[in-house]
């Protein structure tokens, strides 16, 4: 395939501006996720004076040393409910994300205890919902670090109806044939206690471990029994009377021992294909200059074959098409090695674009070729001649070949993301297995300006019709309103905040982001299981 020659000047003051713009943005979320860790550290007290480790310490332990993690939707919830956006931000309460535990690649959520005790919130179930979304699309069994106080009952109405996917899709996980492990570290109460009875496989802690529907305030107030945490639901009663418990450790370290002692004994890469490791080549451009090369502000144009270069192997692309629909850019490439077709925009998306990617889209399920789309676009085309083109048509041609994609498919969003073009390029609605976002990304119906133009224009020739004139001064007002309220609910971390991605990632970590993605589709689609009827149940 021929290689991209870049035309980017380095040495120029666009580049740097373009820099400085999206180093400051990544310092942004950067220390947001800073203030997450400082949030679960504050009880680190509390959590040595019970001999535990602090959440952050159990994942690093029962992960393997050397191999990658990918954290996920590390800022769900970010100035919601409870979390302030601020100095008290929480990360949806839970730590979630793909690893490995003694080779097995794995999805890993982990309560995060620090922070209000790891009782759920409405966020942090949608964000559980979604990790155990991937591991059944993927095939990745699913271990949770289990430590919960239950859910928030102050947002109960915001969460109880929706919670119980978080069952079900336990349920489905190990009827599939993909193996479900909970780790107790400490309380597990109500709708924590069924992430105990949930799982295939339960590790408890001696002394520690607490796993009952009503812990003893509860039982107290409900039926006026008393009895204490030991006697209601410890450790040591489940592994020896209820048979919840498989394993009984001695303290939090012991506990992941076993679990990693588990994962080496079921043995589960043996299922894969052999598959020697592909060899590959680097890209030509540093990744460093992905930060320089575009814009912060999505309306300012540049050719995103600029950021290809820098994210596929050897900067070799085969372009398809590249004279027809030449705002829409669809070809072949590689990324360490896995081959991919990619779909980025150069503009709005005509009735040339959406044809040839539509049928780019068939070709990549045709040869079995995961396709990433790199979105960037303000929408479809609009006006006289784009509808005289057929655009409806077309653009919903490309919508059902995205919709009915039978290849894995990985969003990246690195600039706009607005109307419908939203869809066409892949959006949340569409099943993308991952879905991630750089920190300049704009997303939402339409641009603020827009909207606030359209909105008078409405009202002006409503006055009109009633034959009076138009309040100017009140719709300058409403406009402003307007551009400030898109401004602020179409930033990345207003959507990362209501999982409308998987999270924010550096730029320049986009190669080694889909680099995984693409290995974890990979492995999840060349896997065979053993589903049964029903999920695991202990006799």
């Amino acid at each position: 395939m021929p290689a991209i020659k870049s035309a980017i000047i380095i040495d120029s003051d666009a580049f740097r501006a373009n820099r400085e713009a999206h180093l400051k943005l990544i310092d942004e979320f950067r220390a947001l996720e800073a203030k997450v860790r400082e949030s679960s550290a504050r009880a680190e007290r509390k959590f040595r004076e019970r001999g535990q480790l602090l959440p952050r310490e159990r994942v690093n332990l029962v992960l393997d040393r050397g191999q990658p993690f990918l954290e996920l939707s590390t800022l769900c919830g970010l100035g919601m409910h409870e979390d302030d956006g601020a100095d008290n931000v929480y990360g949806g309460g839970s730590i979630a994300g793909i690893g490995f535990i003694s080779g097995t690649r794995c999805m890993l959520t982990a309560s995060d205890s620090g922070i209000k005790g790891g009782a759920a919130h409405p966020m942090g179930v949608e964000k559980s919902i979604r990790a155990q979304e991937i591991a059944l699309k993927n095939k990745l069994p699913l271990v949770q670090l289990v430590e919960s106080a239950g859910a928030n009952l102050l947002l109960q109405a915001e969460m109880f109806v929706r919670g119980g996917a978080t069952f079900a899709n336990m349920a489905r996980l190990s009827a599939a044939g993909i193996p479900v492990m909970s780790v107790v570290h400490g309380s597990s109460t109500a709708g924590g206690a069924y992430q105990t009875g949930l799982a295939d496989y339960v590790v408890m802690v001696r002394g520690r471990s607490k796993v009952f529907l009503a812990g003893p305030p509860l039982l107290r107030a409900a039926t006026g029994e008393i009895a204490d945490d030991e006697t209601l639901g410890g450790a040591e009663m489940h592994a020896t009377v209820t048979g919840l418990g498989e394993y009984l450790a001695e303290d939090d370290a012991d506990a992941l021992r076993i679990a990693r002692e588990i994962f080496a004994k079921l043995r589960w890469n043996d299922r894969l294909p052999r598959r020697d490791e592909p060899s590959f080549a680097l890209p030509l451009y540093d990744a460093e200059e992905l930060l320089g090369i575009v814009p912060t502000d999505y309306r300012k144009p540049y050719d995103v074959r600029e950021v290809i270069a820098r994210i596929v192997d050897g900067s070799d692309f085969l372009d398809f098409k590249p004279l027809y629909g030449p705002q829409t850019v669809c070809g072949h490439a590689a990324v360490e090695g896995q081959p991919v077709g990619l779909i980025a925009n150069n503009g709005p998306i005509d009735s040339a674009g959406a044809t040839k990617a539509a049928q780019f889209i068939q070709l990549c399920c045709q040869s079995g070729t995961p396709i990433v789309f790199l979105q960037n676009t303000t929408g479809y085309m609009v006006g006289v001649e784009a509808e005289a083109s057929g655009i409806i048509k077309h653009g919903s041609k490309m919508i059902q070949a995205v919709t009915n994609a039978s290849v894995p498919k990985i969003t990246i969003q690195i600039g706009g993301s607005f109307g419908a073009g939203h869809y066409g390029m892949c959006g949340r609605a569409f099943g993308p297995r991952f879905l991630f976002s750089w920190p300049n990304n704009r997303i939402s119906v339409m641009g603020g300006e827009q909207a606030a133009r359209v909105l008078a224009i409405v009202a002006e020739d409503g006055a009109r019709a009633r034959g009076l004139e138009p309040d100017h001064a009140r719709l300058e007002a409403q406009g402003r309103k307007i551009i400030s309220a898109y401004g602020r609910e179409s930033t990345a971390l207003f959507a990362t905040a209501r999982l409308w991605d998987d999270g924010l990632i550096d730029p320049r970590d986009t190669r080694r982001v889909l680099s995984l993605c693409l290995a974890t589709c990979r492995e999840g689609d060349a896997r065979t299981l053993y589903p049964i009827s029903f999920g695991v149940a202990r006799m």
